[in-house]
């Protein structure tokens, strides 16, 4: 299942590849700087393991890198170029042969690039999608909030402080319409600790069923990939 495990001559003949995008940058107090990565990669292997039996579907390690730049203003934002993110998922497109892109970050450029590829890409951000997930993800206040922080918490709940969670008040921030006012960094979004959204409210129960709902939408877009 993951390619990088494998030797080459196990390497299947013909397979489905997909290709784990997310970013280094801050999410609130409490959450990973991983935290991106880290649902990418979730959503990935839990499709790679539900199609098991029907298809070779082999994941790719994870790009931890994005176009990163509304965390600049705390620590721990790494950020890459538009062209060095295009130029980096198109050679491994060229090398692997057929693949998906699985992001979980949301940057407007980001996806921006991801999508000028041409390249098959869950886009959770495109309006069909965004409807089968969470009231908090539909509002666009939920960068390290409740629906990601209940992911990380279904995924590896040890990287998360539940005590900073849980002291974390709520703060509604329509990061989208923020950034239709010309708003590109959290702080003058309002989110001085790089956060929006509920993360108090989040739980592991959210998150696996938040998975289970992201792996159905990956799924159904690999079964279109490799007919």
């Amino acid at each position: 299942m993951n390619f990088a495990d494998l030797a080459y001559p196990d390497l299947p003949m013909e397979a489905v590849h997909l290709l784990p995008l997310g970013a280094t940058e801050p999410h609130g107090p409490h959450a990973p700087l991983a935290t991106d990565t880290l649902i990418s990669v979730g959503i990935c292997n839990r499709a790679a393991e539900r199609l098991e039996g029907e298809m070779q579907v082999l994941v790719l390690p994870a790009v931890p890198y994005g176009v990163t730049r509304y965390g600049s203003a705390f620590p721990g934002a790494v950020s890459i170029g538009e062209e060095t993110l295009r130029s980096l998922v198109t050679e491994i497109a060229d090398t692997v042969g057929p693949l998906v892109l699985v992001n979980s970050h949301f940057e407007p450029e980001q996806v921006a690039t991801l999508r000028s590829t041409g390249l098959p890409l869950l886009d959770l951000t495109r309006r069909k999608n965004a409807e089968r997930l969470t009231d908090e993800f539909r509002s666009g206040s939920c960068h390290a909030g409740r629906y990601e922080t209940s992911l990380v918490l279904a995924e590896q709940a040890e990287l998360v402080h539940v005590d900073r969670m849980l002291a974390l008040a709520e703060r509604h921030v329509d990061i989208p319409a923020a950034i239709r006012a010309g708003q590109t960094d959290f702080a003058a979004m309002g989110m001085d600790q790089a956060y929006c959204g509920s993360p108090a409210e989040a739980s592991a129960e959210e998150g696996r069923q938040t998975f289970e709902t992201l792996t159905e939408m990956l799924v159904e877009l690999i079964r279109e990939v490799g007919a």
